[in-house]
Protein backbone atom coordinates (compact mmCIF):
# COMPACT_ATOMS: atom_id res chain seq x y z
CA UNK A 1 0.00 0.00 0.00
CA UNK A 2 2.86 2.04 0.48
CA UNK A 3 4.79 1.89 -2.43
CA UNK A 4 1.50 1.90 -4.26
CA UNK A 5 0.87 5.25 -2.66
CA UNK A 6 4.26 6.42 -3.41
CA UNK A 7 3.85 5.74 -7.51
CA UNK A 8 0.22 6.95 -7.26
CA UNK A 9 2.11 11.17 -6.18
CA UNK A 10 4.52 10.43 -8.36
CA UNK A 11 2.19 10.55 -11.12
CA UNK A 12 -0.06 13.13 -9.99
CA UNK A 13 3.47 15.59 -9.79
CA UNK A 14 4.27 14.40 -12.86
CA UNK A 15 0.55 14.77 -14.81
CA UNK A 16 0.77 18.23 -13.18
CA UNK A 17 3.73 19.29 -14.78
CA UNK A 18 3.59 18.15 -17.86
CA UNK A 19 -0.01 20.54 -17.25
CA UNK A 20 1.79 23.52 -16.65
CA UNK A 21 4.61 23.26 -19.56
CA UNK A 22 2.11 22.80 -22.08
CA UNK A 23 0.16 25.61 -20.78
CA UNK A 24 3.15 27.95 -20.72
CA UNK A 25 4.49 26.43 -24.00
CA UNK A 26 1.13 27.63 -25.45
CA UNK A 27 1.12 30.96 -24.38
CA UNK A 28 4.46 31.96 -25.83
CA UNK A 29 2.95 30.65 -28.95
CA UNK A 30 0.26 32.96 -28.62
CA UNK A 31 2.47 36.14 -28.07
CA UNK A 32 2.41 36.88 -32.06
CA UNK A 33 -0.99 37.73 -33.01
CA UNK A 34 -0.64 36.84 -36.64
CA UNK A 35 -1.20 33.51 -35.76
CA UNK A 36 -4.93 33.58 -34.78
CA UNK A 37 -5.56 34.76 -38.31
CA UNK A 38 -5.11 31.22 -39.87
CA UNK A 39 -8.05 29.47 -38.94
CA UNK A 40 -6.66 26.38 -40.35
CA UNK A 41 -3.97 25.84 -37.93
CA UNK A 42 -6.17 26.53 -34.51
CA UNK A 43 -6.20 22.93 -33.75
CA UNK A 44 -3.27 21.74 -32.98
CA UNK A 45 -3.30 24.71 -30.29
CA UNK A 46 -6.36 24.08 -28.95
CA UNK A 47 -6.52 20.43 -28.29
CA UNK A 48 -3.12 20.35 -26.13
CA UNK A 49 -4.64 23.11 -24.49
CA UNK A 50 -7.73 21.33 -23.89
CA UNK A 51 -5.32 18.35 -22.72
CA UNK A 52 -3.17 19.98 -20.36
CA UNK A 53 -6.15 20.92 -18.54
CA UNK A 54 -7.56 17.54 -17.99
CA UNK A 55 -4.13 16.56 -17.24
CA UNK A 56 -3.98 19.46 -14.45
CA UNK A 57 -7.23 18.04 -13.02
CA UNK A 58 -6.35 14.61 -12.77
CA UNK A 59 -3.30 15.61 -11.21
CA UNK A 60 -4.58 17.69 -8.23
CA UNK A 61 -7.36 14.97 -7.73
CA UNK A 62 -4.41 12.38 -7.25
CA UNK A 63 -2.47 15.01 -4.99
CA UNK A 64 -5.66 15.28 -3.07
CA UNK A 65 -6.48 11.32 -2.58
CA UNK A 66 -2.89 11.11 -1.62
CA UNK A 67 -2.82 14.03 0.50
CA UNK A 68 -3.54 11.84 3.42
CA UNK A 69 -0.67 10.25 6.16
CA UNK A 70 -0.95 6.73 7.47
CA UNK A 71 0.86 5.05 9.75
CA UNK A 72 2.91 2.25 8.85
CA UNK A 73 1.00 -0.82 9.54
CA UNK A 74 0.78 -4.48 8.17
CA UNK A 75 -3.13 -4.38 8.33
CA UNK A 76 -5.24 -2.62 5.50
CA UNK A 77 -5.67 1.01 5.98
CA UNK A 78 -9.28 2.41 6.02
CA UNK A 79 -10.74 4.13 3.35
CA UNK A 80 -9.05 8.14 2.87
CA UNK A 81 -12.20 9.81 2.87
CA UNK A 82 -16.36 9.83 1.74
CA UNK A 83 -16.52 9.60 -1.77
CA UNK A 84 -19.64 11.42 -2.65
CA UNK A 85 -22.34 10.66 -4.94
CA UNK A 86 -22.64 11.70 -8.00
CA UNK A 87 -25.03 14.24 -8.74
CA UNK A 88 -28.06 13.88 -11.20
CA UNK A 89 -26.94 17.40 -13.11
CA UNK A 90 -23.64 16.46 -13.63
CA UNK A 91 -24.33 14.87 -16.62
CA UNK A 92 -26.54 17.17 -18.51
CA UNK A 93 -24.04 19.86 -17.18
CA UNK A 94 -21.25 18.37 -18.54
CA UNK A 95 -23.08 17.78 -22.26
CA UNK A 96 -24.15 21.40 -22.05
CA UNK A 97 -21.02 22.89 -21.44
CA UNK A 98 -19.76 20.61 -24.70
CA UNK A 99 -22.40 21.97 -26.50
CA UNK A 100 -21.60 25.25 -25.25
CA UNK A 101 -17.28 25.08 -26.06
CA UNK A 102 -18.48 23.68 -29.45
CA UNK A 103 -20.62 25.80 -30.57
CA UNK A 104 -18.16 28.88 -29.52
CA UNK A 105 -15.39 27.35 -31.16
CA UNK A 106 -17.04 26.90 -34.69
CA UNK A 107 -18.53 30.47 -33.91
CA UNK A 108 -15.28 31.65 -33.60
CA UNK A 109 -13.47 30.15 -36.24
CA UNK A 110 -15.97 31.00 -38.88
CA UNK A 111 -15.86 34.57 -37.88
CA UNK A 112 -12.34 34.34 -38.40
CA UNK A 113 -12.90 33.02 -42.10
CA UNK A 114 -10.81 35.47 -44.84
CA UNK A 115 -12.80 37.37 -47.58
CA UNK A 116 -10.62 37.03 -49.93
CA UNK A 117 -10.77 34.15 -52.42
CA UNK A 118 -13.11 32.71 -54.54
CA UNK A 119 -16.50 31.00 -53.30
CA UNK A 120 -14.70 27.21 -53.65
CA UNK A 121 -11.95 28.70 -51.32
CA UNK A 122 -14.15 30.39 -48.74
CA UNK A 123 -16.35 27.27 -48.56
CA UNK A 124 -13.70 25.14 -48.24
CA UNK A 125 -12.35 27.38 -45.18
CA UNK A 126 -15.44 27.03 -44.01
CA UNK A 127 -15.73 23.26 -44.17
CA UNK A 128 -12.31 23.20 -42.01
CA UNK A 129 -13.33 25.25 -39.78
CA UNK A 130 -16.51 23.27 -38.59
CA UNK A 131 -14.33 20.70 -38.33
CA UNK A 132 -11.72 22.09 -36.35
CA UNK A 133 -14.85 23.40 -33.69
CA UNK A 134 -15.87 19.74 -33.97
CA UNK A 135 -12.20 18.74 -32.65
CA UNK A 136 -12.40 20.79 -29.63
CA UNK A 137 -15.60 19.65 -28.78
CA UNK A 138 -14.53 16.27 -29.12
CA UNK A 139 -11.78 16.96 -27.30
CA UNK A 140 -13.60 18.77 -24.59
CA UNK A 141 -15.47 15.43 -24.71
CA UNK A 142 -12.97 13.24 -24.13
CA UNK A 143 -11.71 15.20 -21.18
CA UNK A 144 -15.10 15.18 -19.51
CA UNK A 145 -15.13 11.38 -20.19
CA UNK A 146 -11.33 10.71 -18.89
CA UNK A 147 -12.89 12.11 -15.59
CA UNK A 148 -15.92 10.36 -15.38
CA UNK A 149 -13.51 7.05 -15.90
CA UNK A 150 -11.31 8.44 -13.43
CA UNK A 151 -14.00 8.92 -10.68
CA UNK A 152 -15.48 5.19 -11.81
CA UNK A 153 -11.77 4.21 -10.86
CA UNK A 154 -11.60 5.96 -7.69
CA UNK A 155 -14.52 4.03 -6.89
CA UNK A 156 -13.59 0.82 -7.51
CA UNK A 157 -10.30 1.10 -5.86
CA UNK A 158 -11.75 2.46 -2.65
CA UNK A 159 -14.37 -0.24 -2.98
CA UNK A 160 -11.49 -2.68 -2.69
CA UNK A 161 -9.71 -0.71 -0.74
CA UNK A 162 -12.63 -0.86 2.37
CA UNK A 163 -13.20 -4.68 0.92
CA UNK A 164 -9.69 -5.22 2.50
CA UNK A 165 -10.37 -3.25 5.72
CA UNK A 166 -13.37 -5.22 6.10
CA UNK A 167 -11.23 -8.62 6.05
CA UNK A 168 -8.22 -7.27 7.79
CA UNK A 169 -10.58 -5.68 10.30
CA UNK A 170 -12.57 -9.11 10.47
CA UNK A 171 -8.91 -11.48 10.98
CA UNK A 172 -7.38 -9.06 13.77
CA UNK A 173 -10.87 -9.54 15.66
CA UNK A 174 -10.99 -13.15 15.38
CA UNK A 175 -6.94 -13.40 16.13
CA UNK A 176 -7.99 -11.26 19.37
CA UNK A 177 -10.75 -13.45 20.55
CA UNK A 178 -8.86 -16.34 20.09
CA UNK A 179 -5.63 -14.96 21.94
CA UNK A 180 -8.08 -13.69 24.34
CA UNK A 181 -9.69 -16.88 24.34
CA UNK A 182 -6.75 -18.56 25.09
CA UNK A 183 -5.73 -16.39 28.43
CA UNK A 184 -8.33 -18.27 30.42
CA UNK A 185 -7.02 -21.68 29.82
CA UNK A 186 -5.79 -23.52 32.66
CA UNK A 187 -2.70 -24.50 31.12
CA UNK A 188 0.13 -22.22 31.20
CA UNK A 189 1.62 -22.93 27.87
CA UNK A 190 -1.68 -21.88 26.45
CA UNK A 191 -1.84 -18.78 28.02
CA UNK A 192 1.66 -17.89 27.18
CA UNK A 193 0.41 -18.53 23.34
CA UNK A 194 -2.37 -15.92 23.92
CA UNK A 195 -0.12 -13.55 25.30
CA UNK A 196 2.27 -13.73 22.45
CA UNK A 197 -0.21 -13.89 19.81
CA UNK A 198 -1.59 -10.48 21.41
CA UNK A 199 1.85 -9.04 21.08
CA UNK A 200 2.52 -9.72 17.98
CA UNK A 201 -0.95 -8.66 17.08
CA UNK A 202 -0.54 -5.41 18.94
CA UNK A 203 3.08 -4.63 16.81
CA UNK A 204 1.19 -5.54 13.94
CA UNK A 205 -1.60 -3.26 14.27
CA UNK A 206 -0.85 0.16 15.85
CA UNK A 207 -4.71 0.82 15.85
CA UNK A 208 -5.33 -1.77 18.46
CA UNK A 209 -2.34 -1.81 20.89
CA UNK A 210 -4.41 0.52 23.31
CA UNK A 211 -7.04 -2.35 23.23
CA UNK A 212 -4.65 -4.99 23.72
CA UNK A 213 -2.58 -3.49 26.74
CA UNK A 214 -5.57 -3.28 28.72
CA UNK A 215 -6.49 -6.70 27.75
CA UNK A 216 -2.92 -8.02 29.22
CA UNK A 217 -2.87 -5.67 32.19
CA UNK A 218 -6.81 -6.73 33.23
CA UNK A 219 -5.06 -10.49 33.45
CA UNK A 220 -2.61 -9.12 35.82
CA UNK A 221 -4.87 -7.51 37.51
CA UNK A 222 -6.90 -10.85 38.22
CA UNK A 223 -6.45 -12.12 42.19
CA UNK A 224 -3.37 -13.82 42.38
CA UNK A 225 -1.37 -15.12 45.50
CA UNK A 226 2.66 -15.75 44.59
CA UNK A 227 3.87 -19.34 45.19
CA UNK A 228 6.02 -20.11 48.67
CA UNK A 229 9.82 -20.40 47.07
CA UNK A 230 9.78 -23.39 49.41
CA UNK A 231 6.37 -25.02 49.80
CA UNK A 232 6.16 -27.14 52.80
CA UNK A 233 5.89 -30.70 52.76
CA UNK A 234 2.60 -32.29 53.59
CA UNK A 235 2.90 -33.98 57.36
CA UNK A 236 2.25 -37.85 57.09
CA UNK A 237 0.48 -39.94 59.92
CA UNK A 238 3.36 -42.71 61.08
CA UNK A 239 2.35 -45.93 60.17
CA UNK A 240 0.58 -48.01 62.91
CA UNK A 241 2.35 -50.13 65.60
CA UNK A 242 0.94 -53.64 63.98
CA UNK A 243 1.87 -52.74 60.35
CA UNK A 244 -1.34 -52.65 59.17
CA UNK A 245 -2.00 -49.87 56.66
CA UNK A 246 -3.19 -46.50 57.34
CA UNK A 247 -6.95 -45.62 56.65
CA UNK A 248 -7.63 -43.48 53.48
CA UNK A 249 -8.57 -40.41 54.68
CA UNK A 250 -11.20 -38.96 51.93
CA UNK A 251 -10.55 -34.97 51.22
CA UNK A 252 -12.79 -32.55 50.20
CA UNK A 253 -12.93 -31.78 46.53
CA UNK A 254 -13.13 -28.35 45.63
CA UNK A 255 -16.02 -27.10 44.38
CA UNK A 256 -15.43 -26.85 40.56
CA UNK A 257 -13.70 -30.18 40.64
CA UNK A 258 -13.75 -30.70 37.07
CA UNK A 259 -11.62 -27.72 35.91
CA UNK A 260 -8.53 -28.17 37.62
CA UNK A 261 -6.33 -25.95 39.67
CA UNK A 262 -3.58 -23.36 38.02
CA UNK A 263 -0.26 -24.01 39.26
CA UNK A 264 0.75 -20.54 41.28
CA UNK A 265 4.47 -21.70 39.79
CA UNK A 266 2.95 -21.83 36.34
CA UNK A 267 1.08 -19.02 36.66
CA UNK A 268 3.95 -16.87 37.72
CA UNK A 269 5.78 -17.50 34.68
CA UNK A 270 2.71 -16.92 32.79
CA UNK A 271 2.89 -13.30 34.93
CA UNK A 272 6.77 -12.77 34.11
CA UNK A 273 5.97 -13.18 30.69
CA UNK A 274 3.39 -10.39 30.35
CA UNK A 275 5.36 -7.51 32.24
CA UNK A 276 8.18 -8.38 30.24
CA UNK A 277 5.84 -7.79 27.39
CA UNK A 278 4.73 -4.64 28.34
CA UNK A 279 8.62 -3.51 29.28
CA UNK A 280 9.31 -4.73 25.84
CA UNK A 281 6.97 -2.05 24.05
CA UNK A 282 7.73 1.27 26.45
CA UNK A 283 10.95 1.49 26.06
CA UNK A 284 11.70 4.23 22.97
CA UNK A 285 15.38 3.79 22.85
CA UNK A 286 17.78 0.66 23.37
CA UNK A 287 20.68 0.81 25.21
CA UNK A 288 22.83 2.11 22.53
CA UNK A 289 20.53 5.43 22.07
CA UNK A 290 19.25 4.11 19.31
CA UNK A 291 15.00 4.41 18.54
CA UNK A 292 13.47 1.32 19.74
CA UNK A 293 11.86 -0.35 16.72
CA UNK A 294 9.66 -2.52 19.16
CA UNK A 295 8.47 1.14 20.81
CA UNK A 296 4.31 0.92 20.64
CA UNK A 297 4.59 4.91 21.16
CA UNK A 298 4.39 7.42 24.11
CA UNK A 299 0.03 6.87 24.57
CA UNK A 300 -0.09 3.96 25.40
CA UNK A 301 -2.17 4.16 29.31
CA UNK A 302 -1.47 1.86 32.00
CA UNK A 303 -4.25 0.44 34.47
CA UNK A 304 -2.95 -1.61 37.06
CA UNK A 305 -4.84 -1.17 39.54
CA UNK A 306 -5.04 -4.24 42.28
CA UNK A 307 -2.42 -5.85 40.35
CA UNK A 308 -0.19 -8.29 41.32
CA UNK A 309 3.57 -7.83 39.76
CA UNK A 310 6.45 -10.24 40.50
CA UNK A 311 9.80 -8.47 40.08
CA UNK A 312 8.42 -5.71 38.09
CA UNK A 313 11.37 -4.34 35.59
CA UNK A 314 10.14 -0.77 33.99
CA UNK A 315 13.86 0.27 33.54
CA UNK A 316 14.15 3.38 30.68
CA UNK A 317 10.87 3.12 30.05
CA UNK A 318 7.85 5.46 29.37
CA UNK A 319 5.05 5.67 30.50
CA UNK A 320 1.88 8.12 30.41
CA UNK A 321 -0.71 8.23 32.87
CA UNK A 322 0.66 5.14 34.59
CA UNK A 323 -2.02 3.96 37.24
CA UNK A 324 -0.60 1.52 40.12
CA UNK A 325 -2.88 2.33 43.28
CA UNK A 326 -3.51 -0.25 45.56
CA UNK A 327 -0.95 -2.14 43.23
CA UNK A 328 1.21 -5.18 44.91
CA UNK A 329 4.55 -5.26 43.87
CA UNK A 330 6.02 -8.66 45.05
CA UNK A 331 9.87 -8.46 44.82
CA UNK A 332 11.95 -5.94 43.60
CA UNK A 333 10.01 -3.12 41.50
CA UNK A 334 12.48 -1.02 39.29
CA UNK A 335 11.72 2.26 37.98
CA UNK A 336 15.19 3.71 37.47
CA UNK A 337 15.39 6.22 34.57
CA UNK A 338 11.57 6.13 33.97
CA UNK A 339 9.84 8.67 31.93
CA UNK A 340 6.18 9.71 33.41
CA UNK A 341 4.48 11.72 30.80
CA UNK A 342 1.38 11.94 32.73
CA UNK A 343 0.36 11.61 36.75
CA UNK A 344 1.73 8.61 38.17
CA UNK A 345 -0.71 6.80 40.50
CA UNK A 346 0.79 4.81 43.53
CA UNK A 347 -1.73 5.56 45.93
CA UNK A 348 -2.08 2.50 48.57
CA UNK A 349 0.49 0.90 47.10
CA UNK A 350 2.56 -1.91 48.24
CA UNK A 351 6.57 -2.48 47.70
CA UNK A 352 7.71 -6.08 49.21
CA UNK A 353 10.97 -5.69 48.06
CA UNK A 354 13.02 -2.85 47.33
CA UNK A 355 11.26 0.36 44.99
CA UNK A 356 14.20 1.52 42.59
CA UNK A 357 13.06 5.40 41.06
CA UNK A 358 16.60 6.62 40.77
CA UNK A 359 16.60 9.34 38.47
CA UNK A 360 13.05 8.71 36.85
CA UNK A 361 11.15 11.64 35.20
CA UNK A 362 7.85 12.44 37.16
CA UNK A 363 6.26 15.19 34.27
CA UNK A 364 2.66 15.48 36.00
CA UNK A 365 1.82 14.43 39.79
CA UNK A 366 3.28 11.81 41.49
CA UNK A 367 1.05 9.94 43.66
CA UNK A 368 2.07 7.72 46.69
CA UNK A 369 -0.23 9.02 49.49
CA UNK A 370 -0.21 5.88 51.99
CA UNK A 371 1.77 3.73 50.01
CA UNK A 372 4.21 0.67 52.01
CA UNK A 373 7.58 0.35 51.23
CA UNK A 374 8.90 -2.32 53.31
CA UNK A 375 12.52 -2.38 51.44
CA UNK A 376 14.54 0.55 50.29
CA UNK A 377 12.80 3.40 48.61
CA UNK A 378 15.46 4.77 46.29
CA UNK A 379 14.55 7.83 44.01
CA UNK A 380 17.79 9.62 44.15
CA UNK A 381 18.31 12.57 41.72
CA UNK A 382 14.81 11.84 40.55
CA UNK A 383 12.98 14.97 38.95
CA UNK A 384 9.01 15.89 40.67
CA UNK A 385 7.83 18.55 37.47
CA UNK A 386 4.65 17.83 39.52
CA UNK A 387 3.23 17.70 42.90
CA UNK A 388 5.13 14.71 44.81
CA UNK A 389 2.55 13.39 47.65
CA UNK A 390 3.76 10.83 50.24
CA UNK A 391 1.44 11.27 52.50
CA UNK A 392 0.83 8.92 55.34
CA UNK A 393 3.70 6.95 53.46
CA UNK A 394 5.36 3.92 55.38
CA UNK A 395 9.15 3.63 54.75
CA UNK A 396 10.22 0.68 56.92
CA UNK A 397 13.75 0.36 55.34
CA UNK A 398 16.05 3.30 54.06
CA UNK A 399 14.54 6.54 51.79
CA UNK A 400 16.85 7.57 49.73
CA UNK A 401 15.78 11.22 48.23
CA UNK A 402 19.32 12.48 47.99
CA UNK A 403 19.65 14.83 44.83
CA UNK A 404 15.56 14.81 44.34
CA UNK A 405 14.07 17.86 42.64
CA UNK A 406 10.94 18.74 43.41
CA UNK A 407 9.09 21.43 41.12
CA UNK A 408 5.66 21.49 43.12
CA UNK A 409 4.45 20.46 46.44
CA UNK A 410 6.58 18.15 48.39
CA UNK A 411 4.06 16.46 50.50
CA UNK A 412 4.92 14.18 53.36
CA UNK A 413 2.16 14.86 55.95
CA UNK A 414 2.22 11.96 58.61
CA UNK A 415 5.02 9.85 56.28
CA UNK A 416 7.00 7.28 58.87
CA UNK A 417 10.62 6.85 58.17
CA UNK A 418 11.15 3.49 59.91
CA UNK A 419 15.14 3.63 58.89
CA UNK A 420 17.28 6.42 57.79
CA UNK A 421 15.68 8.90 55.90
CA UNK A 422 18.36 11.16 53.23
CA UNK A 423 17.52 13.83 51.48
CA UNK A 424 20.76 15.31 51.33
CA UNK A 425 21.09 18.25 48.39
CA UNK A 426 17.57 17.67 47.63
CA UNK A 427 15.83 20.77 45.96
CA UNK A 428 12.41 22.03 47.00
CA UNK A 429 10.88 24.47 44.81
CA UNK A 430 7.42 24.30 46.50
CA UNK A 431 6.12 23.66 49.67
CA UNK A 432 7.56 21.14 51.64
CA UNK A 433 5.11 19.42 54.23
CA UNK A 434 6.41 17.04 56.93
CA UNK A 435 3.70 17.71 59.15
CA UNK A 436 3.77 14.91 61.77
CA UNK A 437 6.04 12.65 60.12
CA UNK A 438 7.92 9.86 62.41
CA UNK A 439 11.76 9.84 61.88
CA UNK A 440 12.72 7.02 63.76
CA UNK A 441 15.98 7.01 62.52
CA UNK A 442 18.71 9.04 61.26
CA UNK A 443 17.11 12.01 59.44
CA UNK A 444 19.41 13.92 56.64
CA UNK A 445 18.63 16.80 55.45
CA UNK A 446 22.16 18.44 55.02
CA UNK A 447 22.59 21.28 52.48
CA UNK A 448 18.82 20.84 51.06
CA UNK A 449 17.46 23.69 49.55
CA UNK A 450 13.58 24.51 50.73
CA UNK A 451 12.56 27.52 48.32
CA UNK A 452 9.05 27.30 49.49
CA UNK A 453 7.65 26.86 52.87
CA UNK A 454 9.78 24.02 54.80
CA UNK A 455 7.25 22.68 57.54
CA UNK A 456 7.66 20.06 60.34
CA UNK A 457 5.35 20.79 62.57
CA UNK A 458 4.96 18.52 65.40
CA UNK A 459 7.25 16.14 63.68
CA UNK A 460 9.39 13.12 65.48
CA UNK A 461 12.85 12.79 65.13
CA UNK A 462 13.44 9.92 66.46
CA UNK A 463 17.44 9.52 65.59
CA UNK A 464 20.02 12.63 65.23
CA UNK A 465 18.51 15.17 62.72
CA UNK A 466 21.05 16.90 60.39
CA UNK A 467 19.96 20.03 59.04
CA UNK A 468 23.68 21.91 58.71
CA UNK A 469 24.50 23.51 55.65
CA UNK A 470 20.44 23.73 54.49
CA UNK A 471 18.93 26.95 53.11
CA UNK A 472 15.29 27.79 54.23
CA UNK A 473 14.22 30.23 51.68
CA UNK A 474 10.81 30.75 52.95
CA UNK A 475 9.43 30.10 56.36
CA UNK A 476 10.57 27.46 58.60
CA UNK A 477 7.91 25.81 60.79
CA UNK A 478 9.28 23.41 63.50
CA UNK A 479 6.45 24.12 65.95
CA UNK A 480 5.92 21.19 68.56
CA UNK A 481 8.78 19.20 66.30
CA UNK A 482 10.20 16.37 69.10
CA UNK A 483 13.90 16.08 68.61
CA UNK A 484 14.93 12.64 70.62
CA UNK A 485 18.18 12.38 69.13
CA UNK A 486 21.06 15.73 68.62
CA UNK A 487 19.67 17.92 65.89
CA UNK A 488 22.07 19.91 63.81
CA UNK A 489 21.73 23.11 62.03
CA UNK A 490 24.74 24.55 61.92
CA UNK A 491 25.32 27.00 59.28
CA UNK A 492 21.75 26.42 58.34
CA UNK A 493 20.18 30.53 56.62
CA UNK A 494 17.03 30.72 57.24
CA UNK A 495 15.84 33.98 55.02
CA UNK A 496 12.14 33.93 56.32
CA UNK A 497 10.79 33.41 59.78
CA UNK A 498 11.94 30.35 61.56
CA UNK A 499 9.34 28.90 64.44
CA UNK A 500 10.53 26.66 66.88
CA UNK A 501 7.82 27.46 69.24
CA UNK A 502 6.91 24.75 71.79
CA UNK A 503 9.80 22.63 69.99
CA UNK A 504 11.59 19.70 72.68
CA UNK A 505 15.33 19.21 71.78
CA UNK A 506 16.25 15.94 74.14
CA UNK A 507 19.67 15.87 72.68
CA UNK A 508 22.65 18.35 72.06
CA UNK A 509 20.80 21.37 69.47
CA UNK A 510 23.51 23.12 67.33
CA UNK A 511 22.40 26.31 65.53
CA UNK A 512 26.45 27.06 65.17
CA UNK A 513 26.86 29.63 62.76
CA UNK A 514 23.31 29.36 61.46
CA UNK A 515 21.84 32.64 59.65
CA UNK A 516 18.31 33.84 60.55
CA UNK A 517 17.34 36.62 58.10
CA UNK A 518 13.88 36.73 59.46
CA UNK A 519 12.26 36.40 62.75
CA UNK A 520 13.56 33.62 65.02
CA UNK A 521 10.99 32.55 67.44
CA UNK A 522 11.72 29.79 69.93
CA UNK A 523 9.22 30.63 72.85
CA UNK A 524 9.03 27.63 74.98
CA UNK A 525 10.99 25.23 73.21
CA UNK A 526 12.97 23.09 75.69
CA UNK A 527 16.51 22.07 75.70
CA UNK A 528 16.85 19.20 77.69
CA UNK A 529 20.90 18.66 76.26
CA UNK A 530 23.41 21.32 75.69
CA UNK A 531 22.34 24.45 73.18
CA UNK A 532 24.75 25.42 70.97
CA UNK A 533 23.93 29.19 69.41
CA UNK A 534 27.94 30.34 68.99
CA UNK A 535 28.36 32.00 65.97
CA UNK A 536 24.50 32.63 65.11
CA UNK A 537 23.42 35.45 63.60
CA UNK A 538 19.68 36.88 64.21
CA UNK A 539 18.86 39.82 61.68
CA UNK A 540 15.38 40.21 63.05
CA UNK A 541 13.88 39.57 66.31
CA UNK A 542 14.57 36.37 68.29
CA UNK A 543 12.02 35.50 70.90
CA UNK A 544 13.72 32.57 73.61
CA UNK A 545 10.34 33.61 76.35
CA UNK A 546 9.97 30.72 78.15
CA UNK A 547 12.58 28.68 76.76
CA UNK A 548 13.72 26.21 79.47
CA UNK A 549 17.83 25.16 78.95
CA UNK A 550 18.67 21.96 80.52
CA UNK A 551 22.13 22.18 80.39
CA UNK A 552 24.59 24.70 78.80
CA UNK A 553 23.49 27.25 76.61
CA UNK A 554 26.30 28.66 74.47
CA UNK A 555 25.89 32.06 72.62
CA UNK A 556 29.20 33.21 72.42
CA UNK A 557 29.78 35.32 69.17
CA UNK A 558 25.64 35.19 68.54
CA UNK A 559 25.13 38.51 66.83
CA UNK A 560 21.05 39.92 67.50
CA UNK A 561 20.61 42.76 64.94
CA UNK A 562 17.22 42.62 65.97
CA UNK A 563 15.39 42.62 69.78
CA UNK A 564 16.47 39.31 71.43
CA UNK A 565 14.21 38.55 74.55
CA UNK A 566 14.60 35.61 76.85
CA UNK A 567 11.87 36.67 79.48
CA UNK A 568 11.13 33.95 81.56
CA UNK A 569 13.81 31.55 79.92
CA UNK A 570 15.71 29.46 82.28
CA UNK A 571 18.74 27.35 82.95
CA UNK A 572 19.81 24.61 85.63
CA UNK A 573 16.99 27.03 87.44
CA UNK A 574 18.52 30.91 86.84
CA UNK A 575 15.89 32.92 85.42
CA UNK A 576 17.55 35.21 82.12
CA UNK A 577 16.09 38.46 81.88
CA UNK A 578 17.69 39.80 78.67
CA UNK A 579 20.43 38.53 76.38
CA UNK A 580 23.02 40.33 77.95
CA UNK A 581 22.53 38.14 81.39
CA UNK A 582 24.06 35.27 78.74
CA UNK A 583 27.43 36.91 78.66
CA UNK A 584 27.29 36.09 82.28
Amino acid sequence: MAVGRSVMRQLSVALMAVGGLVLLSVALALVPRSWWGVPATAWPVLVPVAGALAALVAGVLLWQRNSVKHEVSAAPTPPDRQVRTLRSWVIPAGAAVVGTVTWVAVSWLQGSVPVVGDGVQRAQLRVESIRTGLTIGAAVTAAFALLLAFRRQQLAERTQQATEYDAGEKRVTELYVKAADQLGSDKAPVRLAGLYALERLAQDNPAHRQSIVEVICAYLRMPYTPPIDQPALTPTAPPPADGAAPATVPTAAPADSDKPAVDPREERQVRLAAQRILARHLRPTTPDREPHPLYWGTKVVLDLTEAVLIDLDLTACHLHNATFTKTHFNGDARFGGVTFGGDAGFDGATFSGGAWFGEATFSGGAWFGEATFNGGARFREAAFNGDALFSKATFSGRAEFGGVTFSGIAGFDGATFGGGAWFGEATFSGGAWFGSAAFRGIAWFGEAAFRGIAWFGEAAFGGDAWFGGATFGGGAGFGKAVFSGDAEFGEATFSGDAGFGETRFSGSAGFGEATFSGDAGFGRARFDDDAGFGGATFSGDAWFDEVTFGSTAEFDGARFNGDASFDGATLAGTRYAGPESVAE
